[in-house]
């Protein structure tokens, strides 16, 4: 026993190393998206997945156990009856993005800490806890429009920065043979920063910058349910549902007026006047319905395909009464992954799992009376690292190739390659032995 201790301490010091590295990088980039369609509602919503699930176009509804490794899927919390070892994600994300537009484009990258999230079985295949945060949403951008004002030519400059994290706690219970059941609790909280710049060029003047801020905390829930169906030999299909429901959290605005100046190198200075602070008091940000649909077919160790379908009433997204102007969202995922041959010893590629897919979405954005769509291919690698005794290790690497929006009528094109690292670890952490 002492000595599985000393193992334990030693797996979680090489966990700590590794957090403290990704925090690290991550840090570098205080903006963690550059995309102007950002601006709208509560910015680019980042969804509840880990890089296994993205790469198959990010299916994860029906997703219950495809292997003997277990994996954390907050998308729905009835499938954590699936995890029968204490299992550890950690993860990094990285986007290439190129905006376009009247043959301009401009090119950005960022990068960030992308989850960490935590899950332990209760009672092995009936019940499990998971723990985590992620973030749930981005904004990010900086763009100018030259304009008049009367007479006078004018520069005005936009940008927006910060975005919302969610922390969870979630419990998934088996009820009977076939049917899981689980249910999220989570507090989103995190800024939303944007703010306007006014930069007179006819004559000297002085810049003035108008910046509003919306402070968010507060508690939402997310649930979901599992029916799977055995279909003999180790064959099996599995019909899933996972939602959100339009949860009021606290949300206080504040506004302020500032000027600024350049010095000689034509760096900004920081503001030396405030014309205007206004804070509001406490108020309520509504959050919409979700619904997603999902169904997955699969042999246990070998191969899985499976489609998801999903609805967001975003036209009902408030903050302080008073409706932001979108409309209701839906998209569809499909995708899989297969395994030559878990058992293979001496053929390393055959233990590999390599994942596909694709989405569509139609977003909660419309521009210039046209819709704002993405779409992407995924594809992946899960690979198996060498295990310990009790533990087993696996890295997880997906990329998504996308786009959004059109260049149809002078709107702007985002393409975007997304990058996703993952560790994950099973272990017996929990688990008591008489011997050693």
């Amino acid at each position: 026993m002492k000595s599985l201790h000393l193992n334990m301490y030693k797996k979680i010091n090489y966990i700590a190393a590794v957090l403290i590295l990704l925090a690290s990088i991550s840090a570098k980039a205080q903006i963690t998206t550059q995309s102007p369609y950002s601006r709208y509602g509560l910015g680019n919503i980042k969804g509840s997945m880990l890089p296994q699930y993205r790469a198959m176009g990010g299916i994860s509804t029906a997703i219950n156990k495809p292997t003997l490794y277990s994996n954390i899927n907050m998308q729905n919390p009835a499938s954590y009856t699936g995890i029968a070892l204490t299992t550890l994600d950690i993860g990094m994300s990285g986007a290439f993005t190129t905006l376009k537009r009247n043959g301009e484009q401009e090119k950005s990258y960022n990068s960030t800490l992308s989850h960490l999230a935590l899950a332990f079985p209760l009672v092995t295949g009936k019940s499990a806890l998971s723990i985590g945060i992620l973030p749930y949403t981005e904004l990010g951008y900086e763009y100018a429009v030259a304009s008049k004002l009367d007479t006078t030519d004018v520069n005005y400059r936009y940008t927006g920065e910060g975005g919302l994290t969610k922390a969870y706690i979630g419990y998934g219970q088996r009820i009977g043979e076939n049917f899981s059941i689980g249910g999220n609790i989570e507090y989103l909280f995190g800024n939303l920063q944007e703010s306007r710049s006014t930069e007179l060029l006819s004559y000297p003047s002085i810049p003035n910058r108008q910046q509003n801020k919306n402070s968010v905390g507060g508690v939402a829930f997310s649930y979901g349910m599992q029916y799977q169906i055995q279909l003999g030999n180790k064959k099996s299909l599995t019909l899933g549902y996972s939602g959100s429901s339009s949860s009021s959290v606290n949300s206080k605005k504040s506004y302020v007026v500032t000027q600024y100046a350049y010095d000689d190198l034509g760096e900004e200075s920081a503001a030396f006047d405030t014309l205007e602070i206004r804070e509001n008091p406490s108020a309520k940000l509504k959050l919409p319905l979700t619904h997603n649909f999902g169904i997955a077919f699969q042999k246990d160790n070998k191969w899985l395909i499976g489609a998801d379908y999903r609805m967001g009433k975003w036209s009902k997204l408030s903050i302080e009464g008073v409706n932001q102007g979108l409309q209701d969202s839906w998209g569809f995922s499909a995708g899989g992954q297969f395994i030559p041959n878990m058992s293979s010893i001496s053929g390393y590629f055959n233990r590999v799992e390599y994942r596909m897919g694709f989405n569509y979405d139609k977003t909660y954005i419309r521009v210039s009376d046209q819709d704002i769509k993405q779409m992407a291919v995924t594809f992946g690698l899960g690979l198996p690292l060498a295990s310990a005794r009790y533990s087993i290790y696996k890295l997880n690497l997906t990329t998504e190739i996308g786009k959004r929006g059109s260049m149809n009528n002078g709107l702007l094109q985002e393409n975007y390659i997304n990058l996703h690292l993952g560790f994950t670890l099973n272990d017996t952490w929990f688990k008591r032995f008489k011997f050693d």
